[in-house]
């Protein structure tokens, strides 16, 4: 008799709530002639809660619970 096979659960991120405004990203992103596939602004959506959450790590690092711009480092 065969063995069943285990179903792999599907992994699933964190849905992070919608973080940027899709109709003006598309915009500025038909405006430099490139077309927006249906997961680019989802992937966005993602880069842009991590980037917050570094930015508050960093604030908190630093004592302060005031996010403040240099709490967003480049590079």
């Amino acid at each position: 008799m065969a063995k069943k096979k285990k179903k792999k659960k599907a992994s699933r991120k964190k849905a992070a709530p919608d973080l940027v405004v899709k109709s003006k990203c598309k915009e500025v992103l038909k405006k430099a002639k490139c077309n927006v596939a249906g997961d680019a602004l989802d992937g966005l959506n993602h880069v842009v809660a991590w980037y917050l959450e570094q930015a508050a790590k960093r604030a908190q690092a630093n004592g302060r619970k005031t996010v403040r711009a240099h709490d967003f480092l480049v590079g």
